[in-house]
């Protein structure tokens, strides 16, 4: 029967059915979890206190705060491992930086410990997403990579920094995200060097020039805001032309590499050739000089020798005059193999040939004496035909060798 029917009485769901005498009160309820306490914790049940509590139900909580409080002063304990630093807040706010190895904080909620690596290689990639954390150049991103340059081309960077945590307290609270932020001040320090450089020199000889310029500019930054981040490295990945023009770019720089080509080749001959015609110009002029230097030798020798024999000639110019006859025929027949002697006291004509005279041995007295076909009359006029001696034995003027030629010193003594 339902409680509100007829005759059911104050029956209800909340009433305990109408039985209000049976409702146990809020004392004996406590007395009850008492009682259950002292049986949990030895007691006897019957020693209680004037509010209801025993004295071995203190004890048993004391017991158990105090359990409570050891391992809540446990928990406090905690390792840094080699490489991290870890960094103590109370209730938020920094009261040190622990070293590697066993530490000790006040347990939470009172003190926390964040623990950050400070050994770590982080990298932040910008213009690009590697693939599976791989660094290799991946999908690029137009976003980030294209850029203008101070001519007013656009070009394809793509680089990846990387940097360690040199103060861990400030990477912690001093900036809220500090990859985000290392990625901003890297694009806006990159946008800077490369809208200052020419295209040519980002593609070609100034890749290193960027990223050093790059670097400095970023570690510059990120001090001023004091993140307690150090840049390591900073890697051009990749530096081209956009997509769109690569071909024609390609074309250009070809172009301009048989430029370089031509031009060191050029060169090279130049280099080869110049310092040969300087070697021949040195060379011919050495020669003028020496040329000019025998030429002044030669003429003051003529000139101190003529000096000479003019002194020579006043005081004896028959003698001088005679010498000078004959060393000017010395100086005619020594260019002539053929010589034609006149005998004192006969009239008969010898030839000497010089040239079978000059390969016997010197200081020869005697020699054989060849037919004479052939007698030259300039020199001497006969009044008749002079025989022809052959094979007659008789004496030869002594013949002098020097460098090739002979000379006949019987007639200087004449």
């Amino acid at each position: 029967m339902s409680w509100n029917e007829p005759g059911g009485g104050k029956k209800d769901p909340w009433s305990g059915r109408g039985d209000d005498k049976n409702v146990p009160e809020l004392d004996e309820a406590i007395r009850v979890l008492q009682s259950k306490l002292d049986k949990l914790f030895g007691g006897s049940g019957s020693n209680h206190d004037d509010n209801g509590f025993s004295g071995n139900s203190l004890k048993g909580l004391g017991l158990l705060a105090i359990g409570a409080g050891v391992i809540w002063g446990l928990s406090g304990f905690y390792i840094v491992d080699e490489g991290n630093h870890g960094v103590e807040t109370r209730f938020g706010k920094y009261i040190g930086t622990t070293q590697a190895g066993l530490n000790w904080h006040i347990p939470s909620p009172i003190e926390s410990v964040t623990l950050v690596n400070v050994k770590q290689q982080r990298y932040i990639e910008v213009g690009y997403r590697s693939n599976g954390g791989d660094q290799s150049i991946g999908g690029s991103v137009p976003k980030e990579a294209l850029m203008l340059t101070k001519d007013e081309n656009y070009v394809d960077v793509r680089l990846a920094v990387q940097y360690q945590v040199k103060d861990a307290k400030a990477f912690i609270f001093n900036v809220s995200n500090p990859a985000a932020t290392l990625k901003h001040v890297t694009e806006s320090a990159q946008r800077g060097v490369i809208g200052g450089s020419t295209m040519d020199f980002v593609l070609t000889e100034g890749r290193g020039e960027i990223v050093a310029q790059i670097k400095t500019e970023i570690q510059q930054v990120m001090d001023s805001y004091n993140t307690g981040i150090q840049v390591t490295s900073v890697n051009l990945q990749d530096a081209q032309p956009p997509e769109q023009v690569q071909n024609s770019f390609a074309d250009a720089i070809k172009a301009r590499e048989d430029e370089q080509r031509l031009i060191n080749e050029a060169q090279a001959y130049a280099n080869d050739v110049i310092p040969k015609a300087r070697g021949a110009a040195a060379r011919k002029m050495q020669e003028a000089e020496g040329y000019k230097e025998q030429v002044l030798a030669q003429a003051q020798g003529e000139t101190s020798r003529f000096s000479q024999l003019l002194t020579q000639y006043s005081k004896a110019p028959d003698i001088t005059r005679k010498r000078l006859y004959i060393d000017a025929m010395e100086s005619v027949l020594s260019s002539t193999n053929n010589v034609i002697v006149d005998v004192k006291n006969g009239s008969n004509v010898m030839y000497l040939p010089l040239d079978k005279l000059a390969q016997m041995p010197q200081n020869t007295n005697t020699a054989p004496i060849i037919n004479a076909p052939h007698v030259s009359s300039a020199s001497v006029e006969p009044p008749s035909p002079a025989p022809v001696i052959q094979n007659t034995p008789m004496s030869v003027p002594s013949i002098e060798h020097s460098n090739g030629r002979s000379r006949i010193n019987d007639m200087r003594g004449r």
